[in-house]
């Protein structure tokens, strides 16, 4: 018989063993949460890790929507490519179209005239900050000659990315019918447009004065239609959008230590709905989340042999950054390995794949990134091979 003292004594016991088990099952994992654990005011939403491109969050992420100016995440991400392959500059000068031009344009403006020459960093503030149609239409034609080539490299880039339910019709967001893109599809384009540093120098400002009109003398203090850069220390960026059939949109980026989340809002019915719901994801994946940093790009991971070359070694270094997300607490759990041959043959192109990184949390591989050769290497020719033949003699005299 047990008396009441047991009895209770095995019921702690029993709490204990079952929180256990709950812990080991469930306390490990990082998963999508569904729409009713956030309770959010909108037609679709996302929230991604930016070090790892991973989902946090999702509602409805997968639905076409009309994205109004978030259509400018695509537009801007051109332009950084086209600036940072030197295709274009920052101080390039762009005459402004008639059609281009603020009377040919619809919504917000820099109110551009045809036959006014700005410099496409005016033209970048003006989209970054003031979402500016004009200047979206001028950079298009800047970049591809006409609108209509530009808005076929929009589409042909998103479906690089994966971002595969995007149609884009025009560059701005301006409503037409077939214009659609994706809180997820939103997520993949910021998270690559934030790969460019230099856009922060855009998307981050509040407040910018800019001259327009033919003589300069137009002063245009625009100020950024994301508030959130302004009320929260956090947040650096990134678009805003609004049409009556697209309701209020946002693409916003917030990073705290290592961790940088991406948060979309898609047809939210009021601007502080959508800001506050944006603000209550971020929240939600700082308090959950870490990420930990395992490699930055071009960093040194390990020699490697070379045989039959010009050179004798060289370096596997990152392709990428590399970075895990983790729930708070994991940090100890991770591990990474190079995977490496012993030897490698010449000849070995700068940039060439020549291994792998692998990382593993709880010892079960997670991810696996590439490493590769940081210069290259020709085959020997006999004067190599002498050269070579008397470091290794040297380097073994010192043993």
């Amino acid at each position: 018989m047990y008396n009441s003292a047991s009895i209770k004594k095995l019921s702690w016991k029993l709490i204990c063993y079952i929180t256990i088990i709950a812990v080991i099952s469930f306390g490990f994992t990082i998963k999508a949460y569904a729409r009713e654990d956030m309770n959010l005011n909108c037609k679709s939403a996302v929230l991604m890790d930016y070090g790892t491109g991973k989902i946090i969050y999702e509602q409805n992420s997968r639905e076409k929507l009309a994205p109004a100016s978030v259509t400018k995440v695509m537009t801007m991400l051109l332009i950084m490519e086209a600036l940072d392959s030197g295709k274009i500059s920052y101080e390039d000068k762009v005459t402004i179209s008639p059609q281009a031009s603020s009377k040919n344009s619809k919504g917000t403006m820099l109110l551009l005239e045809a036959g006014e020459v700005r410099t496409v960093k005016e033209l970048l503030y003006g989209i970054a900050v003031e979402s500016a149609n004009d200047a979206c239409i001028a950079m298009a034609e800047h970049i591809s000659g006409s609108e209509e080539e530009f808005v076929k490299l929009m589409n042909k880039r998103a479906k690089e990315l994966g971002a595969n339910d995007s149609n884009f019709v025009n560059p701005n967001g301006l409503p037409v019918n077939g214009h659609v893109t994706t809180a997820y599809d939103v997520a993949i384009m910021s998270r690559e447009l934030l790969k460019h540093e230099k856009i922060f120098d855009f998307i981050s400002k509040y407040m910018v004065k800019v001259y327009v009109g033919k003589k300069n003398n137009v002063l245009r203090e625009l100020v950024n239609k994301n508030k959130m850069v302004r009320f929260y220390d956090d947040v650096d960026g990134i678009k805003t959008g609004w049409t009556e059939e697209a309701g209020y949109c946002i693409s916003v980026t917030a990073k705290r230590n290592n961790l940088r989340l991406i948060s979309v809002v898609m047809g939210s019915p009021k601007v502080g709905i959508r800001n506050k719901d944006a603000r209550k994801l971020i929240d939600y994946g700082f308090a959950n989340f870490n990420s930990l940093i395992l490699a930055k790009k071009d960093d040194k991971i390990q020699e490697v042999n070379v045989s039959k070359g010009s050179r004798l070694k060289i370096n596997a270094v990152a392709e990428s950054d590399v970075s895990v997300l983790l729930n708070k607490g994991e940090e100890k759990n991770v591990t990474k390995r190079a995977e490496l041959p012993e030897v490698l043959s010449a000849p070995i192109k700068k940039g060439e794949k020549i291994g792998e990184l692998v990382v593993s949390i709880n010892d079960k591989e997670v991810g696996r990134y590439n490493l590769i050769s940081d210069t290259d290497v020709s085959k020997s020719t006999f004067l190599n091979n002498l050269r070579n033949a008397i470091i290794y003699w040297l380097g073994n005299q010192d043993r």
